[in-house]
């Protein structure tokens, strides 16, 4: 009998001509080591402490997509993370607003893939 769903969702991946930059970046801003490399720089996996694959960066040119990241941190480490990432050079494409359920900044990495950070109640 076949599996319900054979699909499964495996790591994102960033298409981009600067595969090391990028991996480098979200390396620092998500805690993750290089797990995996293949020709050079072409392909490059970053994984979590358990060995978890999370994301990945192949070389190729960058297409932005319809999606980003939600990253989340507590509403005390918020300010901290905030100035972490712009340290890191992400570009912040709105002003940090407190909404209902805590706060959100919205960024841009270094090729332009959005992504958020949240802090919830």
């Amino acid at each position: 009998m076949s599996e319900p769903f054979p699909i499964r969702f495996d790591l994102v991946t960033f298409d981009t001509p600067s595969t090391e930059v990028l991996a480098a970046f979200w390396s620092e801003v998500m805690g993750l080591v290089e797990s995996e490399r293949e020709d050079g720089d072409r392909w490059i996996v970053l994984s979590d402490k358990q060995g978890v694959r999370r994301l990945g960066f192949q070389r190729g040119a960058h297409r932005p997509g319809g999606t980003h990241l939600d990253l989340v941190c507590s509403l005390d480490n918020f300010d901290a993370e905030h100035a972490r990432l712009l340290g890191l050079r992400a570009t912040e494409t709105r002003p940090v607003r407190r909404e209902s359920y805590g706060m959100i900044a919205n960024f841009v990495d270094l090729d332009g893939n959005a992504f958020d950070l949240c802090a919830y109640h």
